[in-house]
């Protein structure tokens, strides 16, 4: 699959921008500050409905518009595919692909995206939530059923925790709590499911990668971890979820006392191991890097298997943060499909790719 022309209307820093890419590499070159990561910001938007920077829809309408869109034409699905987001002030985002109206977790079914940014080189040593980060991204574009099943999620532990701090102040919230609390363990046994699956997908794609990206010299390892009472988180949803109702009976005074959601999938992690050593504690920077490197193209290569075709690849500045052995395996590593690099200068890289290079300097594309 392939982006061949994209429009931006209003969006971010750019007042109105077209342009047609390449099939293969896409060089997005220039200073700081210029609407680089904005241009990766748009493409990502096309395959999710969301963008990768921001919760708010309203931060990527341009200053002094009162509405932004993106419009591009893809080869899809063995055929040509239009999508078109507009997002308005006050009135929501409006989807339409081929003129239908679609829902954000249905632009999946057009348009596939892996991005790799500065803060994915921190998968491996920073907290758990960005490991589920990677977990959600990649797992709603290849199930558009998890996707909804996480945003339902998300709006029951919100409401939890807005029980769990106020019922001090007023004690009636105590009546709804035990509802939002069953709500979010039943969707948290759906969504522990594709979790576990897409782990051991991970465990079975990224080791070989690392292995020779790191030359024969290293093993890694990923295990899924979730709520500690669930017994085989591939189980069917029913059996995990009277688990996880028998880890809050444990758990449901010191949730009061706390203020804190103590069960559910938003405890979950990936726990990485590098030669049998756990990577958090124990791996240097090159080894994290190299890690967190082969999850993500683990990743492109498991949504090739899903769809039989090759992601949009995103690369948001990451090249330079590698050293040249590093960066000559992500550059080999990118054939066969569409990719977008930005970077702060051209570095060669078009020279290395064969790709075609964009410059990009106050909202404009030369």
């Amino acid at each position: 699959m392939r982006i061949k022309k994209i429009a931006l209307n209003g969006f971010r820093n750019y007042a109105f921008e077209t342009v047609e890419l390449d099939g293969g590499t896409n060089v997005i070159s220039g200073r700081n500050a210029q609407g680089k990561t904005n241009l990766l910001e748009s493409v990502y938007m096309l395959s999710t409905g969301r963008s990768f920077r921001t919760r708010f829809d309203r931060e990527l309408i341009g200053f002094g518009f009162s509405g932004a869109q993106i419009l591009a034409q893809v080869e899809s699905r063995g055929r040509e595919q239009d999508i078109d987001i507009q997002l308005r002030q006050g009135q929501g985002k409006k989807i339409l692909v081929n003129s239908v109206k679609k829902t954000a977790s249905q632009l999946s079914e057009t348009l596939n995206t892996v991005l790799f940014c500065p803060d994915d080189l921190d998968l491996i040593k920073e907290g758990a939530a960005i490991r589920r980060r990677l977990l959600d991204n990649a797992i709603s574009q290849i199930r558009p059923r998890y996707a909804e099943l996480l945003t339902e999620f998300n709006r029951l532990y919100e409401h939890k925790m807005r029980i769990l701090k106020d019922w001090r102040e007023k004690l009636s919230l105590l009546d709804t709590l035990e509802d939002f609390s069953d709500g979010m363990y039943r969707v948290s046994a759906q969504l522990i499911r594709y979790r576990a699956s897409y782990a051991a997908r991970l465990d079975r794609s990224a080791p070989p990668i690392h292995r020779e990206f790191s030359g024969d010299g290293e093993e890694l390892e990923i295990r899924y971890a979730t709520v500690s009472t669930v017994r085989d988180p591939f189980g069917p949803a029913k059996e995990i979820y009277y688990d996880i109702c028998e880890h809050h009976e444990k758990h449901r005074q010191a949730e009061l006392d706390s203020g804190q959601c103590l069960t559910g999938a938003h405890k979950d992690d990936l726990e990485i191991f590098i030669n049998g050593r756990p990577a958090r504690s124990f791996a240097s920077q090159g080894q994290t890097r190299t890690a967190a490197l082969s999850l993500k193209l683990a990743e492109r290569e498991i949504m090739l298997e899903e769809t039989g075709e090759t992601p949009v690849l995103l690369l948001d500045d990451v090249l330079s943060e590698l050293d040249e052995k590093r960066q000559a395996f992500v550059l080999n590593r990118i054939g066969g499909g569409q990719t977008l690099i930005t970077c702060c200068e051209d570095e060669g890289i078009s020279r290395r790719t064969g790709g075609k290079v964009l410059f990009v300097e106050k909202g404009r594309i030369h």
